[in-house]
Order: C-alpha cells, then structure tokens, then sequence
C-alpha cells in the first residue's frame, strides 16, 4: 500500500450545472493496492491548479488512509510535468513530488492502459454518479462526489480485488 498511486484529470460535461455552461475537472489519487481514491473537483487542469488539487489528495490519502506514496504514476499531460530533468524544478506539480520525495513516473504516449486503475475509476465513478445526471450547484456536486468516494472506498466491492472493499485492503495489512 502506497508504493504507487495513479493520477489523472477528467474533463466533466460542460452542462454538468443545470443551467451553466463551464468546464469543470477532476483531478484523481487511486492508489494501486487497496484501490482507495481520492478526487478533487477543479476549474482548470493548469499545472499549478493540478498541483494543490494533488497536494489536498494526498493529504486526504494521508492524513484518513495512512498512505503515502513512494511513486505517483501520470501520463505525459502538460499539467503533470516534462520528463526532461533540466525543467522539473520550474514546474509546480514536478517540484511538488520533488519536495515530498515522490518519484514520478510517465506512462508511455497513447497508451492510457498503463495508467488502467485510474481510468477504470473514471469509467466507474462516470456510471455510478455522473452520467445523464446535471446537479443543481457546484455545491451540490461537491458534495455527492463526496458521498461517493465514502460509498466507493467503504461500502462497494470491487472486482479488481477480489470483492472486497478498498477500506477491507487497507485492514488487512499488519499494523
């Protein structure tokens, strides 16, 4: 637990707020063992909005889960950094994982797969609460993005481990 996380960003529907027409995000930690996520909604994928978005994930992951990541795998998205070394302290997602002592990992261009457990997230959370339903405010999403990631990390069974529960991950390991 906490060897490698997985990160990506997910465009939401522009019309996702009955009666807007805005871009909104989210960015997402899922961590490869125990399948515990976390996700912030965000209104720009600019690196250094993606930064604090990933900051407060890891947090959370931290401070609830007790998992700190040793490797955080991303695609090669401009929010996520350059892969060449001479840059990396000038971009803030980089720096960011610099400072925590993270190793970043790129996965290889258009192979999305690589990345799988998070986009599989994406496609769960897209059944689950997103798809063919709007939200009345950015409250009201916030907080049933909220109830959902309680309802995917304690209460839903996964089929990637076993049936379980992500929380049941995390109880099983020795203390």
């Amino acid at each position: 637990m906490g060897q490698l996380g997985h990160i990506d960003c997910h465009h939401l529907s522009k019309s996702i707020i009955r009666g807007e027409n805005r871009r909104l995000y989210l960015v997402c930690i899922i961590d490869d063992y125990s399948r515990i996520a976390w996700a912030e909604l965000i209104p720009d994928i600019t690196s250094l909005t993606v930064m604090f978005a990933a900051l407060k994930c890891l947090n959370i992951l931290s401070d609830h889960y007790e998992i700190k990541f040793e490797e955080i795998l991303s695609d090669n998205g401009p929010e996520f950094g350059i892969k060449t070394s001479q840059q990396k302290y000038n971009h803030p997602f980089e720096r960011m994982l610099i400072e925590l002592g993270i190793v970043h990992r790129h996965t290889k261009p258009y192979r999305p797969q690589t990345n799988g457990k998070v986009e599989r997230f994406w496609r769960t959370l897209e059944d689950d609460l997103i798809r063919e339903t709007d939200f009345d405010s950015l409250e009201e999403l916030k907080e049933e993005l909220l109830q959902y990631l309680y309802y995917y990390n304690h209460e839903r069974p996964h089929q990637g481990i076993d049936g379980k529960k992500p929380i049941e991950m995390i109880n099983l390991l020795p203390k």
